[in-house]
């Protein structure tokens, strides 16, 4: 379950501006400040099945986006190439740059 919010959290950051507003609402309550299904729905005066339809279809939304875009498998291939980088060198000034690379993401 960790994993799955973790994935849904970044997919959230990197695809939220192609949400809805009310999406964005709903996904930022849920993932972000962990509120649940019930006090969504008491907030927006819907149902808590209204509440987890749209979380759902929120959430294949953005795997759609992520199996076109790629932008989070990128992100993390990025990361690991970062790593391995920063472990093969010994030069101040380049560890540096490294690590200016990796404050970007």
């Amino acid at each position: 379950m960790l994993e799955k919010t973790n994935r849904m959290n970044y997919l959230y950051d990197f695809y939220q501006s192609l949400l809805t507003p009310k999406q964005q609402s709903y996904m930022s309550l849920y993932y972000l400040d962990d509120y649940s299904l019930g006090e969504i729905a008491e907030e927006y005066h819907v149902s808590r099945q209204a509440v987890y339809d749209n979380i759902k279809r929120t959430e294949a939304m953005l795997e759609e986006y992520e199996e076109k875009l790629l932008l989070f498998h990128k992100f993390q291939e990025r990361n690991k190439l970062l790593v391995k980088l920063k472990g093969s060198l010994s030069d101040d000034t380049l560890l540096e740059l490294v690590a200016q690379l990796e404050k970007l993401d």
